[in-house]
């Protein structure tokens, strides 16, 4: 059993904020190693377009959880959770900080505070469900969900196809409205968090994610998807920046369209993710380049919590 002079930091928020370097400065500080908290880093085939470190980040401070699965392979948040929390107890064992790095916001949580136990999916059940959303669109299993489950209805987005499906495929394998099986409380961990999430000004953000993607494409994420695109059904690619390259690559519209689409679209998910985290209050925020004021900010906690 780890004692309560462990620390978890966080270093959340938006895409192409600057989250990457800040961590290895702060992991290289604290000579500890970071574990990443990136729903799409953790793919290995997804190297450009989910903007994983470079191997010269990677050199500085080692990381886990980057390039760790297939996206042939079925993988969850919960298993994410329960992944980490292993690897956190033994990291624990020789160090006191452990930094979490992403901006995957129900990633963070799981490890952080837990997430319901769900019964593993049923691949039968999956296969069929998702056929059925790809051959006649989302509409009938949206009805099914009403019917199965108001609650979740009236609040998910009826827009995600996976959230939908995940939704009905749990009412069908249990018995019970997918709502119930959300309790909402959170689990009792061994370890302290410091949460720390990065911004910068909204105009500044955005010239990044438009630089960002330039980048993307210059090294090559076209052929990336390329290469992709017989996976393009695989839940691991339904995620921008390979949306709109498949479209492209189906005559939907121009490379130009497309690039374009790729940066309107990354600055609304950024909108998303600040979104996320301001709804926590657990955050404190600073820019990416108050490398020693977060420092400052973690050495209060620890000493505050020490002379308790």
């Amino acid at each position: 059993m780890l004692t309560n002079n462990k620390y978890l930091i966080v270093i959340a928020g938006p895409t192409a904020v600057g989250k990457t370097k800040t961590a290895i400065e702060i992991a290289q500080k604290f000579n500890c190693e970071i574990v990443s908290a990136d729903s799409r880093q953790i793919y290995k085939e997804l190297i450009i377009g989910s903007a994983q470190p470079n191997a010269e980040e990677l050199a500085k401070v080692k990381h886990h959880f980057i390039g760790t699965k297939s996206i042939t392979e079925y993988y969850n948040v919960s298993m994410f959770e329960i992944d980490v929390i292993t690897l956190l107890n033994n990291l624990f064992v020789n160090n006191d900080f452990v930094v979490l790095c992403g901006g995957s916001g129900l990633y963070i949580d799981a490890v952080c505070k837990g997430i319901d136990d769900m019964p593993n999916y049923e691949p039968e059940l999956r296969t069929e469900l998702t056929q059925q959303a790809n051959n006649e669109g989302i509409e009938n299993l949206r009805i099914l969900l009403k019917k199965l489950d108001p609650e979740t209805y009236k609040k998910i987005d009826l827009r995600n196809k996976n959230r939908i499906i995940r939704a009905v495929e749990m009412c069908i394998i249990t018995g019970k409205p997918y709502s119930e099986l959300l309790t909402k409380r959170n689990k009792i961990r061994n370890f302290n968090v410091i949460s720390v999430a990065l911004n910068i000004e909204r105009a500044e953000l955005h010239n990044k994610i438009n630089e960002r993607t330039d980048i993307m494409v210059n090294l090559g994420l076209v052929n990336e998807a390329k290469q992709l695109y017989q996976f393009k059904n695989q839940n691991a690619l339904n995620t921008v920046g390979y949306k709109e390259l498949f479209d492209y690559l189906e005559n939907k519209y121009d490379l130009n369209t497309a690039i374009e689409l790729i940066k309107r679209n990354t600055r609304r998910y950024a909108r998303k993710q600040i979104s996320w985290f301001n709804r926590n209050n657990q955050y404190t925020w600073f820019k990416p380049t108050q490398v020693s004021e977060i420092i400052n900010f973690i050495n209060n906690i620890k000493n505050n919590k020490s002379g308790c």
